[in-house]
């Protein structure tokens, strides 16, 4: 069976731009990180019901994976969805450290769509994926367009590609599982101070090279400070030079 590859991310930066409904609007950087993916394939199936084979800590009910399988089959009513997946698990062999910004359940749950949707013949455009994936998670949409590098705003809906020599990145992930709400609690709580669209287009303009040579972590990531705040523990494992993505735990620099 052909295999898969669902790339992480990093955010080169991530400011917040206002609010809305429960939401936080942002402005961010995502960038593809070539080395660390995790790697799907349908395989034929060792038990009843829908089967994801592959080490995960939650129930399947919140698996991304799961979650993308019933929105595609909310949008398409296609039957040979469900005779695939009566048929066939999904396997994959996890690489992407979970609760640490790297996008791995989003990048999972686009991958699932896209997979589907080769095999299927489903014939849907990236745009009608994206809005698939976006009833699973924000960052879905990222992954479905497959940019090395892309502008991502509003509420993770809005993906413009940003051209770009693709940079490599060292990426570590203490074991701190850190809970992206309770981060965007602190942040409006203690630290709300969004951004104007001057300075949104600035860095939207910037190579991400650009950025990391002049910002602090603190200064490109709003999340950065917050986090810290909630889980001390960050501090320890913190090194000048590297950045903070999304609302973490993960840290990553430029190889040199």
């Amino acid at each position: 069976m052909k295999v898969y590859k669902a790339y992480a991310k990093v955010n080169v930066f991530l400011k917040i731009t206002g609010k809305r409904d429960a939401y936080h609007e942002i402005v961010s950087r995502f960038v593809r990180v070539t080395s660390l993916y995790d790697e799907l394939s349908f395989v034929p199936k060792t038990q009843d019901g829908f089967e994801i084979i592959g080490e995960f800590s939650c129930e399947m009910q919140q698996n991304t994976i799961y979650k993308a399988y019933l929105a595609l089959r909310d949008a398409t009513h296609s039957t040979s969805l469900d005779k695939l997946m009566d048929s066939y698990a999904i396997e994959v062999k996890k690489n992407i450290p979970a609760f640490a910004g790297l996008g791995g359940g989003s990048s999972d749950a686009a991958t699932y769509l896209m997979m589907c949707n080769e095999v299927l013949h489903l014939g849907l455009s990236k745009n009608e994926l994206a809005s698939i994936g976006l009833k699973v998670g924000a960052d879905v949409a990222f992954f479905i367009y497959g940019y090395n590098s892309a502008n991502v705003s509003g509420i993770g809906e809005v993906v413009e590609e940003f051209k770009e020599d693709l940079l490599d990145f060292e990426v570590f992930t203490p074991k701190v599982e850190i809970s992206t709400p309770k981060v965007y609690t602190a942040y409006r709580e203690n630290f709300y101070a969004p951004i104007d669209g001057f300075e949104s287009e600035k860095l939207k303009n910037m190579t991400s090279l650009e950025v990391l040579k002049s910002m602090s972590a603190d200064e490109a990531n709003d999340l950065f400070k917050p986090a810290l705040q909630e889980y001390s523990e960050l501090k320890n494992h913190y090194k000048h030079g590297y950045f903070f993505s999304g609302s973490g735990s993960s840290f990553f620099r430029i190889m040199l």
